[in-house]
């Protein structure tokens, strides 16, 4: 089988590439960028020059199915970029898909696109829970209107299916290598102690997923996954924290209406002086990790046959050897 990937140099790309070589796929990866290309045909992909956000129609060789992880996230920015990566991109990639002959179309949506604005917690919910695609975070709203014109390609002969995971992470995420610097610059904080339950999903889990997707799976459909062990945000800040020889203990705590009304005004400080990067605090930030946030994936064990061998404890030990705070932060 011919599969082409985007992301193919992002969190998952980079675990999945490799993945599904080892399985006797030819993969192909989707670059706009020169620079990638060593990268990919180091991961065994053989790198596909193609824009997602041009004018100009995508040209992509014959292949058999498609995994797109690519996606633009950020807790801030101006919306348009964000609609035109992930949406329309998203559509542009739709239809080169069926011109190469794909037959199966793998999307890697958002659990968060069940988030609503004003911040419910959100306790085992499933598939058939709303999605929000005129949310206040432009990348949420992006995602949640993507993931309906992927389902909505469903057709004979060309078989279309989302994943939802929640908050990945596996070696490299970005979560990870922030932390150090932001506990020890005192700029993290947890909302309401953090004491609350929330949803994740190893970067090996998706790939398996990813894998389930590919081989089987009804079209039109969306799909929750999850870790198989549950637990609270302090608890999985805690888990990263001491992979780096860092300690939670003392860090600071805040009501999330508080650190969501600091984040919407550092929202407007970084619109209005157009500020680059994140703000410290954003109101996306805070209401992706600061609510409960606990979801049922039931539907992708029993039709998929997922089952997210990557356990919490595995999960931890693929990071490999444990950098210490002290290493790099003196």
């Amino acid at each position: 089988m011919k599969i082409l990937v985007t992301g193919g140099t992002g969190l998952l790309g980079g675990r999945l590439i490799p993945r599904l070589v080892k399985d006797g796929y030819q993969i192909f990866a989707l670059t706009r960028s020169a620079s990638s290309h060593d990268k990919l045909k180091a991961l065994g992909a053989s790198p596909v020059d193609a824009d997602l956000e041009s004018s100009a129609p995508l040209a992509l060789p014959a292949i058999d199915a498609v995994v797109h992880a690519a996606a633009l996230f950020r807790f801030a920015g101006p919306r348009e970029p964000f609609f035109r990566t992930n949406v329309d991109g998203t559509v542009a990639l739709l239809k080169a898909t069926e011109k190469a002959g794909a037959q199966t179309f793998v999307y890697i949506s958002a659990a968060g696109i069940i988030m609503d604005d004003a911040g419910t917690p959100i306790r085992g919910a499933d598939e058939s829970a709303p999605i929000f695609p005129n949310h206040f975070s432009a990348y949420l709203a992006s995602k949640a209107r993507a993931e309906p014109l992927v389902l909505a390609a469903n057709k004979p002969g060309f078989r279309t299916i989302a994943l939802r995971p929640p908050a990945i992470w596996g070696p490299g995420d970005s979560f990870s290598r922030e932390l150090p610097r932001v506990i020890k610059s005192g700029q993290f904080a947890f909302i309401d102690r953090g004491d609350y339950a929330f949803a994740t999903c190893h970067v090996d889990n998706v790939v398996e997923a990813v894998q389930c997707a590919l081989e089987c799976g009804e079209g039109g459909r969306a799909f929750f996954i999850n870790d198989q062990e549950r637990l609270t945000f302090r608890q999985f800040i805690a888990s990263l924290a001491s992979l780096q020889g860092l300690s939670i203990d003392k860090l600071r705590s805040m009501p999330y209406w508080l650190a969501s009304a600091v984040g919407r005004m550092l929202d407007a400080i970084w619109a209005m002086t157009r500020r680059e990067g994140n703000p410290p605090i954003s109101r996306s930030m805070i209401r992706m990790i600061g609510r409960e946030f606990s979801i049922n994936d039931a539907a992708a064990r029993r039709e998929l046959g997922y089952v997210g061998r990557t356990s919490r404890a595995d999960g931890l030990r693929s990071y490999g050897t444990p950098l210490r705070s002290a290493d790099r932060f003196p």
